[in-house]
């Protein structure tokens, strides 16, 4: 994650880079693969928007979302800058 990392969640939560940093690594996360409708729109040599269509399976029932997400490349590796997730219904 870049310095400057922040997410918008599907719960209309902002999500800081430390929050994020700060969530137990989950084993196993129920989503399907691969992600449908998944594109990327480069912006420059140096930044691209990622966006795909996340389903997750929970027990009471699949919830699905559009994502997006915004990498840039930063000293030679690409960082994760911004994320956010919109329900779908």
């Amino acid at each position: 994650l870049a310095p400057d990392f922040f997410e918008f969640g599907r719960s209309g939560r902002i999500y800081k880079r430390a929050d994020t940093l700060a969530v137990p690594r989950e084993e196993h996360i129920p989503i399907k693969l691969p992600l449908d409708e998944f594109q990327t729109h480069p912006i420059d040599e140096n930044t691209v928007l990622v966006t795909y269509l996340s389903k997750v399976a929970y027990k009471d029932g699949t919830q699905i979302g559009n994502r997006s997400s915004l990498w840039s490349k930063m000293d030679g590796a690409w960082r994760l800058r911004f994320h956010q997730g919109t329900p779908t219904k």
